[in-house]
């Protein structure tokens, strides 16, 4: 029998880190940018929580990190074209997002956010999302003066006055050897979010969700 505090047997510990996104399937759209390495870490922190993840990469991303890196954290093989078929009945890939509780955008680029602003799908990635069934996120990631363009500034309030929603980006140290903002979220930080948007679905669908950010 226990005779102190310290003898007492520990209570079984409840995880929820495995179980938060069970069951939900979420595509992830990786862009050109130095922050695709964090997105590695991302896409391991999505499946060990427990979601099913499908990567697609644009051609720029696939110069910062290859295809194989995220099928081997995926468990799950990786669309780079419209024109490499991986199902005959689903040629562009389209019905994925049919499937899909979220599709998520990271990093999005200054070019990616243009894109979808003005209705262009010339890639795997925004024929994707222009398509997308699912709601969208973005994790924009981009030098603090392309951020603050006002030509990009314009792109982001057009997005989200159609609904779309944004994570970040943070403040910070930046690949450009700048100092502001324009540096994607972490890793962890994304994953909080994404995980808080899909369990409220009845937020309104322009309010991101982390704070003192682009979401607003």
């Amino acid at each position: 029998m226990p005779n102190s505090d310290t003898d007492t047997p520990a209570l079984p510990h409840s995880d929820t880190s495995t179980t938060a996104l069970k069951g939900r399937e979420i595509i992830l759209a990786v862009c050109g940018g130095i922050a695709a390495y964090k997105v590695a870490d991302l896409t391991s922190k999505l499946v060990q929580a427990g979601a099913g993840v499908n990567v697609v990469m644009s051609d720029a991303a696939q110069k910062f990190v290859t295809p194989l890196t995220f099928q081997a954290l995926s468990g799950r093989p990786v669309r780079t074209s419209t024109w490499n078929l991986q199902d005959s009945s689903d040629p562009q890939h389209i019905s994925l997002t049919e499937r899909a509780s979220l599709l998520l955008v990271a990093p999005a680029s200054a070019d990616i956010l243009a894109k979808v602003a003005h209705g262009l799908c010339d890639d795997l990635v925004s024929l994707m999302i222009c398509a997308a069934a699912c709601p969208v996120v973005f994790a924009p990631a981009m030098n603090n003066r392309m951020w603050n363009n006002p030509i990009n500034q314009e792109n982001i309030a057009k997005l989200k006055s159609h609904g779309y929603r944004f994570i970040g980006p943070d403040a910070g140290w930046l690949a450009c050897r700048n100092v502001g903002e324009g540096r994607m979220a972490e890793p962890v930080d994304i994953l909080n979010d994404v995980t808080e948007i899909l369990n409220d679905p009845l937020a309104p669908r322009s309010a991101g969700v982390h704070p003192g950010k682009a979401g607003g």
